[in-house]
């Protein structure tokens, strides 16, 4: 069984910036047994990054279907795991007011990092916090999770304007913010005609980043972990989706001479 010492060792191991933003996507299922569970695992994780940025994405688009909807920032829980659920309710954690793609923010400069998603009329809008880890310079752990997960890629496709991302009917929502506020909003969705699910297929990209010293690997518990530099990840798709914008409509691997 795992304690927290353990897992601020294996913290460590993996070369993260202790001052720096680090994004999480999490499977806590993949860590193996802790000893205290999931509020360990996020007591090692807070402790390490005392001096930076902690995020963890706190999405509701699955809840959110009719229209008009509502997001309640207090209530509504997370629809991608665990650990961003019980993050969220932590003391001095921030949880943005984007009704579909909220993250949740712990240290330096997290209220600055969150403000306005309140105002964003699409999923992940390069002047929001998914664009801000660009800014940040940011590093993106898939911590027992694959690059299916990658939400940042949405971000890439979305800033280049690759067609038949976005669906052109805007959703109505109500949000509600920490103090009862509410504000409304519309939101364009993420839609593909083509494809089904386009996320899918962002793990083509894996030996791309690898190649590119986009992404290194680490472990966390039992859990495999990819590391990625935001920054990185960015330039290797962008020069990929300039050279062929409808790179993930297909799980066919990228052309190695391409890259």
């Amino acid at each position: 069984m795992y304690t927290k010492d353990d897992l601020l060792t294996d913290i460590k191991n993996m070369g993260i910036d202790p001052t720096g933003a680090l994004l999480i996507h999490s499977s806590m299922k993949s860590i193996g047994p802790v000893e205290g569970g999931a509020d360990t695992v996020l007591d090692a994780w807070s402790e390490y990054m005392r001096d930076g940025l902690l995020i963890f994405p706190t999405h509701t688009w699955r809840q959110l279907r009719s229209d008009p909807d509502y997001f309640d920032s207090r209530t509504l829980p997370s629809c991608v795991g665990i650990l961003p659920e019980i993050f969220r309710h932590r003391q001095g954690v921030i949880r943005s007011l984007h009704p579909t793609h909220s993250v949740a923010a712990l240290g330096r400069h997290a209220a600055a990092y969150t403000v306005g998603e309140e105002t964003r009329t699409t999923c992940c809008p390069r002047e929001g916090c998914w664009g801000k880890l660009l800014d940040l310079d940011a590093e993106i752990l898939f911590l027992g999770c694959t690059l299916r997960s990658n939400t940042f890629l949405h971000g890439v496709e979305e800033w280049e304007e690759i067609p038949d991302r976005m669906d052109a009917k805007p959703q109505h929502i109500t949000i509600t913010g920490p103090a009862g506020e509410t504000y409304e909003t519309v939101i364009h969705r993420h839609h593909c005609q083509a494809c089904e699910d386009v996320s899918a297929n962002y793990i083509k990209m894996e030996p791309v980043f690898l190649k590119q010293g986009a992404i290194r690997y680490g472990r966390f518990g039992d859990a495999k972990c990819v590391i990625g530099n935001a920054r990185k990840m960015y330039d290797a798709t962008v020069r990929l989706l300039r050279r062929e914008p409808q790179l993930f409509i297909s799980s066919d691997p990228v052309p190695e001479s391409w890259y």
